[in-house]
């Protein structure tokens, strides 16, 4: 009897399990079967295997196979087990050292020439599997890059099961021909997941923001806008857009992931691991260290929103945006449960997918724009008589929007329209990306100073309970907020906004803690309410 084992991993949303490749060979018919709760395209891997060994120049042993997959109560999905699988059969049949496959975890799809395919996910299984201490990785070549962002973890990057048998066996490693040049490498085509190929105009979510490099200096006019955004960016604050079309709300939206710091370490990771599970990493560049931007169509569903699907549970717009900016425009178009779905994430910062097969976590954080027009035909506006749509359809398309979602909104600003004098004026170019960045950073960092020993690191993550017992305002500065709370202008949630609001306003100004003028700013930001005060930072009330 032969028997050998190794290491693979299992993703389960996107968090790894460590699952054990056990190979045992047994006098008998020939016959292969695996056990483990595998999934259709694992069950499928019986074949792969068997013709990946043969035409890489093994022998395949002609005896009762079983093939386990412990733990076993854990759900398998995907082809990422092909090379732990091979290597395991290949160790019962002794061509393989035993003791050399027990310690190494292998990912990879086999092909059946013996090519080793990329499979989606590499970075967060590497994560697990050095999680539970695991120092070497076996992955495909063209993902060793992503593999080797794990620290304490030795990467070997292979090509096809011809060189890993060379490698575990110390014999000569066989040179591989290369593909034609010119031609894109087949093997890439792993990483990818349909519907975002090149004749989509759809990339990597990280990084298509940054290459364009939108600049905020586009946008003309809308000063309440930019110092909005400008706030939101500095604080992690939520934000509302309402105007006419044609205002500039999708361009501010767009402008916003360049105004965010970049991604710490930590952050990049997470970002990574989801987009890599999803199969939108950009191609040559594993590491995401930019905000991502994702802006969903308002014919998205929920699942979409918010992840799930079919089969294993897939990350959604909420997880793709994570530690980014998540802008929903036209959002009273949004179905209202898709909507109402986003109350939890924006609390938590995750989503738990509940499923018969299990529960999924995803991670969740991001910032969210929300832009709108004022009515169906967007021509209502306090100023101008000009719209057409009877009061009760504004009505109705002004409820679409949820009271619990846009109280969870810290910033609601009206995008005026763009007068002709605005656009004709030669000094019209406002600030630029990089100028209102640079004060973002600075905020970010005295926000970060403040709150050094705490698990928060910005003010928008701050509980209200906190602020108001461990933070003070100026004496009197929350006056004009209390007695909106009494009006009932405020909800107790609105208050504690409010005052997160004020914080980064504050830090944005260089004070130590809110004055009135920084308070009564905050308030005209969140209820819209003009409150006799410049719509500029610092600017004395």
């Amino acid at each position: 009897m032969g028997f050998a084992r190794t290491c693979s991993v299992a993703l389960v949303g996107v968090e790894g399990v460590v699952v054990e490749v056990q190979a045992d060979l047994e006098p008998g018919v020939a016959a292969f079967t695996l056990v483990g709760l595998p999934d259709k395209s694992l069950t499928e891997s019986r074949d792969r295997v068997r013709a990946a060994v043969v035409n890489s120049g093994g022998e395949w042993p002609q005896r009762k196979l079983t093939v386990g997959l412990s733990p076993a109560s854990v759900p398998k999905a995907g082809s990422g087990f092909d090379l732990a699988v091979a290597c395991a059969v290949l160790g019962a049949a002794e061509r393989i050292d035993p003791r050399v496959l027990a310690d190494i975890v292998m990912i990879g799809e086999l092909g059946l020439d013996g090519r080793v395919r990329p499979v989606r996910g590499i970075l967060p299984a590497v994560l697990a599997a050095a999680g539970a201490g695991y120092e070497q990785v076996v992955v495909p070549e063209c993902a060793a890059a992503e593999a080797s962002l794990v620290p304490g973890v030795s990467v070997l990057g292979i090509r096809s099961l011809r060189q890993l048998i060379a490698v575990l066996t110390d014999e000569p490693v066989p040179e591989e021909e290369p593909d034609e040049q010119g031609r894109p490498d087949p093997l890439l085509a792993g990483l990818r997941v349909p519907g975002a190929g090149p004749a989509t105009g759809v990339h990597g979510i990280g990084a298509a923001q940054q290459e364009r490099c939108p600049d905020l200096a586009d946008v003309v006019g809308q000063t309440s806008a930019r110092t909005a955004l400008e706030v939101a960016a500095a604080g992690g604050h939520h934000l509302f857009l309402e105007g006419p079309p044609g205002a500039g709300k999708t361009m501010l939206a767009e402008r916003l992931p360049a105004v965010l710091p970049p991604l710490g370490r930590q952050e990049s990771l997470e970002v990574t691991a989801v987009h890599s599970v999803a199969g939108l990493l950009p191609p040559g560049k594993p590491l995401i260290d930019l905000a991502p931007y994702c802006a969903p169509h308002h014919s998205a569903t929920m699942q979409a929103l918010v992840g799930g699907g079919h089969g294993v549970a897939r990350p959604g717009a909420v997880s793709l945006a994570h530690r980014g900016v998540l802008f929903l425009d036209e959002t009273p178009e949004f179905s209202g449960h898709a909507l109402d779905a986003l109350r939890q994430p924006l609390e938590s910062g995750h989503v738990v997918i509940a499923r018969s097969a299990g529960v999924v976590r995803f991670p969740a954080k991001f910032l969210m724009v929300l832009a709108a027009n004022p009515c169906p035909c967007g021509r209502f506006s306090r100023r101008e008589n000009l719209c057409e749509c009877p009061p009760s359809a504004i009505r109705r398309y002004q409820a679409r929007l949820s009271g619990p979602l846009l109280d969870r909104v810290d910033l609601r600003v009206e995008a005026e329209p763009v007068t002709r004098g605005e656009l004709a004026r030669r000094d019209a170019r406002g600030e630029s990306t990089a100028t209102v960045a640079g004060r973002v950073r600075a905020a970010r960092a005295r926000a970060a100073a403040r709150l050094a020993d705490t698990p928060w690191r910005a003010n928008g993550e701050v509980p209200g309970h906190e602020l108001r017992t461990r933070w003070h305002a100026a004496p009197g500065a929350m006056d004009a907020a209390e007695r909106s709370l009494e009006r009932g202008v405020l909800t107790a949630r609105g208050l504690d906004r409010v005052l997160r609001v004020a914080w980064t306003v504050a830090d944005l100004a260089g004070h130590d803690r809110p004055h009135a003028c920084d308070v009564a700013l905050a308030l005209q930001l969140r209820t819209g309410v003009p409150r006799g005060v410049p719509m500029t930072i610092g600017a004395p009330a």
